[in-house]
């Protein structure tokens, strides 16, 4: 296990670095000039071809791509990813000022999925091919069939136009979150489920399974205590896959709710040709996947003592 997780640990690095080269060379390959797109932000005017090689000098736009990004990487391994076009600011203050409001979206969203994905599921399972599996398969399919931002406009349009419940759009107090957070969970919770049942499914038609309920067992205590725990792998590997989504920025729902989270600075980044905004949410975006990835790889021996994250003569499988 300590093996495992030293070697994942070190890839970490090859792995930053790449994602890093991706994000310098995609904000790089974007149409515009990035000198002239600070210079407008700068003087709200057209610049001058003088000023505009002036400014290129400056940033050091003129050096070759590879001096560009080593420059870039050793600036960020400090933290320093330097100043946005748009605001002004350093972008690791932009991005440190919205990532709670991000959360305040994420950590709920993701919280109630998984409450309701997987009891849900598990009773699907359990009801194969009866009243409550079909209802659940035809609920899930349409959650997770439904496009977010209609599902955001009609929450809009039904709660906070017709009956004015809450916040049409903005962070306004704690009745602001209702509706970003249900519009974010909903799809979450369609695919969990769905992978709930799947997983439970497979797990109860397992040998030890039928043993336990040959002992006599309870059948809470099968499902609960047997099947639950040995299905919960794919749950949570996909789970572990929503919430890298929305702890990197739900853009859509941001965009519509007016939420100044990291999926809204996105957008703005991205619609302004913020350069340095951009390469630094990408790489933001690619190390939350990685550390995610890593949580999860390393919480399988818990949810499954039958596997062993070790060196291969260790008994890894």
């Amino acid at each position: 296990m300590r093996a495992y997780a030293l070697r994942r640990l070190a890839l970490l690095v090859p792995t930053l670095l790449g994602i890093s080269l991706l994000a310098f060379g995609l904000a790089n390959l974007t149409p515009g000039d990035p000198a002239e797109t600070y210079l407008r932000r700068v003087l709200d005017q057209q610049p001058t071809p003088a000023q505009v090689a002036e400014t290129r000098e400056e940033l050091g736009l003129n050096r070759p791509f590879m001096i560009q990004y080593l420059d870039w990487v050793g600036h960020a391994v400090r933290g320093d990813f330097g100043v946005s076009y748009s605001t002004r600011r350093p972008v690791v203050e932009e991005i440190g000022r919205r990532i709670p409001f991000t959360l305040e979206l994420a950590l709920p969203a993701a919280i109630l999925a998984l409450v309701i994905a997987i009891p849900v599921g598990v009773i699907s399972a359990v009801y194969r091919n009866r009243l409550p599996d079909q209802v659940v398969r035809v609920c899930s399919l349409a959650g997770a069939s439904v496009p977010s931002f209609w599902l955001a406009l009609l929450l809009i349009g039904f709660f906070a136009v017709k009956f004015s419940l809450v916040p049409v759009a903005g962070r306004q107090g704690p009745a602001s979150i209702l509706l970003p957070v249900f519009a974010l969970a909903l799809t979450p919770t369609a695919i969990l489920a769905r992978f709930t049942r799947s997983a439970m499914l497979e797990t109860l038609g397992e040998d030890y399974v039928r043993t336990a309920r040959a002992k006599g067992l309870p059948g809470w205590l099968v499902v609960g205590r047997h099947a639950l725990r040995n299905s919960l792998i794919p749950v949570i590997t996909a789970f572990g896959t929503t919430l890298g989504h929305l702890l990197v920025g739900a853009v859509v729902i941001e965009s519509i709710f007016i939420w100044p989270g990291l999926g809204k600075l996105a957008i703005d980044a991205i619609l302004q040709r913020d350069y340095p905004m951009i390469q630094a949410l990408v790489l933001y975006s690619g190390a939350v996947f990685v550390a995610i990835n890593l949580l999860i790889d390393l919480s399988y021996t818990l949810l499954d003592p039958r596997i062993r994250l070790g060196d291969p003569g260790e008994g890894e499988t």
